[in-house]
């Protein structure tokens, strides 16, 4: 991990690797800075406050190596980054992070910027946090509902899989029978409305398109003797009953005249040709406006009453329901949602049914969840108070105590870690019976334990030793390295009895220069580590007596090793 201008650090980089890795430094040189950075690249808010005073912007860059394939690759490809292999089924993923001083923020995930949330999906998988806040955590029932999930392993996952499937299938029936119980008033008079609209329509009988049509009969109808003198007239023209001379006749003589010097000429036999077209067309309009005439003739004053009838019946269709359309597509959908409406009851019933069966299914997985969580909690309190006794706490007992509540997703039990810190103690939740350093070592031991079946790639520990020291604080460092074999560890920790148990030792060194405070971190190695865990100890680098307990808390942390 890479930081520059971040709060009091220049420029620094971390190169942490497997195992267990311990950050110390002095006071003020910016150990806490190195966790807050890896909880930006883990898609922590981001403050403009950790920008270094008088730089534009801060940044973190941070490279993962990870596997090659899972959930996490497949989230980073989803953001529309990528990883970088590296062989043997393992991949590189860079993340990065900057803030500006204006508090704007920045996040790039396997190459491609990113929203913030992505690098949060990430850590989910990749990391667990701990600090003084995350101790506070482990006070809240769900907090330590969780920790025991996760110790209770594979069988405790598939009851709890179980009871959050038929919970979900109970509540949504319960949902629905109580929304159609509510509203059966409100259902039962959309029915009655939907119901006589249906019959209204119905008996109209309406057809798409069926009033405009009307409208262009009643105008017809209404001017029919204008019409009527209009055809009559044209029909004359075209073909006269008397002797007169009409169309007909005269296009006659012309097409005669024209085929008679035909024979001569090739224009006038193709303009007689012309002629008797003009003559069949004028026979078919003459014929057409017969045929209008006599549906004239039978049109009367009674059949314009009928129009303007019908046209009243629809036009009140219209101003109910918007247009004629809109009261066919009411019949077209309204007698399958009358149905809908009408089956009420056996809807009713039938969901009574299915949430009363799925409150009985629920019942039985909510009692097998209890008993998974009942045992995994005897286990896991056991387990727990073994490591205690190793912590310095040996008098300690831990009891994970299962009792009823109201149903959840999460199930029916309230769970509480509760501590007797000594013999004859009753046990108290440790919300309010630990210590700081009690809360500490109860937090580390759990922990630890549950990594055993449950491993997470990286733990980062914020000071876990507060308010613990000697013996305390070497089980501490021991359990911490326990923990690095099956997990990268980083811990920031102002103890050498912690410190001492790490593979890899990096200190955060403070410089001045008379304006700028700048920090570096460096892998501290031989002598340059025994002075640091002697400063530690006693405050002095060159103290003989300091340097001496320093080698042999080395000697010890190697030898547990």
């Amino acid at each position: 991990m890479r930081l520059r201008d971040f709060g009091v650090i220049a420029e620094a980089t971390l190169r942490i690797g497997p195992g267990f890795t311990a950050i110390t430094g002095e006071t003020g040189a910016g150990k806490t800075m190195v966790v807050t950075g890896l909880g930006l690249l883990l898609g922590q808010r981001a403050d403009s406050g950790v920008v270094r005073s008088g730089a534009a912007q801060a940044s973190v860059d941070g490279v993962w190596n990870i596997s090659e394939t899972g959930a996490v690759v497949d989230r980073v490809r989803e953001a529309g980054g990528d990883v970088e292999p590296l062989g043997g089924g393992r991949a590189e993923l860079y993340v990065g992070r900057t803030i500006s001083g204006e508090g704007r923020s920045r996040a790039t995930v396997g190459g491609r910027s990113a929203p913030a949330g992505v690098l949060a999906d990430l850590a989910d998988a990749l990391v667990v946090v701990h600090g003084q806040s995350d101790q506070l955590r482990l006070k809240s029932a769900a907090a330590q509902r969780d920790a025991l999930d996760r110790f209770g392993g594979a069988p405790l996952e598939a009851a709890s899989s179980r009871y959050r499937d038929l919970f979900e299938r109970w509540r949504s029936a319960d949902r629905e029978l109580a929304e159609l119980e509510s509203a059966r008033d409100v259902r039962a008079g959309e029915a009655e409305t939907l119901r006589g609209a249906v019959a209204e329509i119905e008996a109209a009988a309406p057809q798409s398109g069926e009033d405009a049509e009307l409208t262009h009969r009643a105008e017809r109808l209404a001017n029919a003797e204008e019409l009527r003198l209009a055809a009559t007239t044209a029909h004359s023209a075209l073909s006269a009953d008397d002797d007169a001379p009409d169309v007909a006749v005269l296009l006659a003589d012309a097409r005669r005249a024209l085929e008679r010097a035909g024979d001569s000429d090739d224009q006038l036999r193709q303009l007689s040709e012309q002629a008797a077209d003009l003559g069949y067309r004028a026979a078919d309009l003459a014929g057409s406006l017969s045929r209008y005439l006599a549906d004239l003739d039978e049109a009367g004053p009674h059949e314009l009453a009928l129009v303007e009838e019908r046209r009243a019946i629809l036009g009140g269709l219209i101003r109910t329901y918007g247009s004629l359309d809109a009261a066919l597509a009411i019949v077209e959908t309204g007698s399958a949602r009358l149905m809908e409406l009408d089956d009420d009851g056996d809807r009713i019933e039938r969901l009574t049914h299915d949430r009363d069966a799925a409150a009985s299914d629920l019942d039985a997985a909510a009692a097998a969840l209890t008993a998974e969580r009942s045992s995994a909690a005897e286990r896991l309190a056991a387990a727990v108070t073994t490591e205690l006794t190793e912590l310095a706490m040996p008098d300690a007992q831990v009891v994970v105590a299962v009792t009823p509540t109201a149903a959840s997703i999460s199930g029916r039990d309230d769970v509480a870690i509760l501590l007797a810190p000594h013999p004859g103690a009753e046990p108290r939740p440790v919300s309010r019976g630990a210590s700081g350093g009690e809360l500490s070592r109860v937090m580390l031991a759990i922990e630890v334990v549950i990594a055993a079946v449950d491993p997470v790639p990286t733990f980062v520990f914020d000071e876990v030793d507060a308010g613990i020291g000697g013996a305390a604080a070497i089980e501490v460092g021991r359990r911490l390295a326990r923990l690095a074999e099956t997990s990268q560890v980083i811990a920031v920790t102002h103890l050498a009895q912690v410190a001492a148990f790490a593979g890899n030792h990096l200190s955060v060194v403070k410089a001045h220069d008379g304006s700028v405070t700048a920090s570096s971190v460096r892998r501290l190695d031989g002598a340059e580590r025994e002075a640091e865990m002697a400063r530690l100890l006693s405050g002095m680098t060159d103290s003989d007596a300091a340097l001496t307990h320093a080698r042999e808390l080395l000697n010890l942390g190697t030898a547990d090793r």
